[in-house]
């Protein structure tokens, strides 16, 4: 398990399969208690009118392919790419509308997300058994699963895991095709980039990645192209830049007419986008300039402080490996694979360049930690390095030559760094944008420093459960706050709320019912429960840690 796998085997690849096939079942498991974030409703809409144009696709294709046919399914939510959404329409049709698999349609929709969340720990494992051990992979595959955000957005029919397993798949097929060049590799890297593309708009970074590196480890052909004057570019980045955009157009039908139009409207969009709440440290943000300290310590507060310890030390012991092979100076005396330094380069220049923008101070912060995920896969590869080194040093340490002996060792020491961030993602369901690890002080820690606690109002399902479901009279009228009307649509489809209550999306005084999500730039929302109701003491608040999380009103 600790020796560097030159080869992977089939071996491999059940491990991994059973990894993200465990992961994905403990998501579909805990999918029902968790409500709908506000984005969800507006993909689940945009899913909607996809499946019917599939339908069409496949009863009248020639009528499907025509314009007003496929602006009238593929405008809603034309903002984002498509590729997610068509797989949660797929997903829809299949398991919930033929096969009857989910009992819910929505964890039907929600599925392609669960499934592309456990991919991005199977491709982990298989990155980091080939560039370290399969030990280091293992535990870096189990260390991604096991942070409270991940698990709470691997959730979600939404783009974030998604894009968390696009990335890492992008950056694994470029590796492998930089490691054995061949025509194929080239050729799919070409496809699974144009299908990154099409999931969301992180993978507009991945060219600064890979084109620079790909450059830089041809070094000597490079200088002497550029003394030429040419800049022939390797296959596999030609592939990436010429196949990625034509998968990219072909798999999202809104940009097949008008093409140029449309895709300045995109790229518009994500430029300029809106700028939306965010707290912290107390204060609420909405305008440029983001405070530059937010993207550190959102990290250290949110991901286990075990898997950032053990970043720190595998990282620190790759970048020592390279100081000596650079610049001669001292390295750490321990086990590594031979000459990978383009590896550790690649991963270390993918790292930065999924967090570099957040340190930015014009870069929109209303996402938390979500926006730079991409960059958790590498966080995680180098801790499973870092795993490596303390398991070689205990090893060492207490002179261990029994095999039995030492497998025990590696079992004791995997758990003792992958329990305590199991326990703390365990806890932290439904309530994982509201839950910071020990070192922040945990949920109770988070809100005293003034980190945000929620946002989407994803939290109205559990105010539903704790109190409305059996509180509120037939027919009550609820005001819904930060809840989408999709979302809220979905959850009474579905019986996650009463279906005879009625929701309100104007003001707190239009409603017999006011669930208020706790959110600081909100404050002015509960303020004008209080007029309205004429109390500041909410009927009910749902709590996570004993922080409130909402509060419900109730007209006297």
């Amino acid at each position: 398990m600790t020796e560097h796998a030159k080869k992977l085997t089939w071996r491999d690849q059940l491990i991994g399969a059973l990894l993200a096939t465990g992961y994905a079942a403990w998501l579909v498991k805990t999918a029902r208690n968790l409500g709908f974030a506000r984005d969800e409703g507006v993909y689940f809409s945009a899913a909607n009118e996809y499946s019917k144009w599939f339908t069409l696709l496949t009863e009248r294709p020639a009528a499907a392919l025509k314009q007003p046919a496929i602006d009238s399914a593929w405008t809603t939510n034309h903002e984002h790419p498509a590729f997610m959404k068509g797989l949660f329409a797929i997903s829809k049709t299949l398991f919930f509308d033929k096969f009857h698999v989910f009992a819910d349609m929505s964890t039907a929709f929600r599925f392609p997300g669960m499934v592309m969340s456990g991919i991005a720990l199977w491709i982990t494992y298989l990155f980091g058994a080939r560039v370290y051990s399969r030990q280091a992979g293992i535990v870096a595959a189990c260390l991604l699963g096991l942070m409270p955000t991940v698990f709470y957005h691997a959730h979600l029919a939404c783009f974030d895991m998604p894009i968390v397993c696009m990335w890492i798949g992008a950056l694994y097929a470029y590796y492998r095709s930089a490691e054995s060049p061949t025509l194929l590799r080239s050729i799919l890297l070409g496809i699974v980039y144009g299908l990154t593309l099409n999931t969301k708009h992180n993978a507009w970074i991945l060219p600064l990645v890979i084109v620079p590196h790909a450059l830089f480890i041809r070094f000597r052909e490079t200088r002497q192209n550029v003394s030429r004057g040419l800049l022939p570019l390797p296959m596999n980045v030609l592939a990436m830049l010429t196949i990625g955009p034509l998968v990219f157009y072909a798999t999202w039908p809104w940009i097949w007419n008008d093409t140029v139009v449309r895709l300045q409207q995109y790229v518009a969009f994500h430029v300029n986008h809106d700028y939306y709440n965010m707290e912290f440290l107390g204060q609420n943000y909405f305008s440029a300039p983001s405070p530059r300290a937010y993207m550190p310590v959102m990290i250290a507060a949110t991901v286990p402080t075990a898997t950032l310890l053990l970043f720190v030390t595998g990282a620190a012991e790759r970048l020592s490996v390279a100081f000596k092979r650079v610049f001669g100076v001292f390295a750490w005396t321990t086990p590594a694979r031979p000459d990978a330094l383009h590896v550790d380069l690649l991963l270390a220049v993918a790292f930065c360049a999924a967090i570099g923008p957040w340190l930015l101070p014009k870069t929109p912060i209303f996402g938390g930690s979500k926006h730079w995920m991409t960059a958790y896969p590498v966080l995680c590869l180098f801790a499973g390095r870092g795993f490596d080194l303390v398991t070689s040093v205990v090893t060492k340490k207490f002179a261990v030559s029994d095999p039995k002996r030492r497998v025990w060792i590696q079992f004791a020491l995997a758990a003792s760094v992958l329990l305590a961030p199991l326990i703390v993602t365990a806890h932290s369901h439904p309530f994982g944008l509201s839950t910071y690890v020990p070192l922040a002080g945990g949920v109770r820690g988070g809100a005293t420093i003034g980190l945000n606690r929620q946002f989407w109002g994803y939290t109205t399902q559990n105010a539903n459960a704790e109190y409305l479901e059996k509180n509120a009279p037939p027919n009550a009228s609820v005001f819904i706050h930060d809840t989408a009307w999709d979302a809220w649509s979905r959850m009474s489809d579905e019986k996650r709320v009463r279906p005879d209550l009625r929701g309100v999306v104007g003001s707190p005084g239009e409603a017999q019912f006011s669930i208020i999500h706790h959110e600081l730039h909100m404050a002015e929302v509960d303020y004008q429960a209080w007029v309205v109701y004429r109390t500041a003491a909410p009927t009910y608040v749902v709590s996570h840690d004993e922080v409130p999380i909402v509060s419900v009103y109730r007209a006297r």
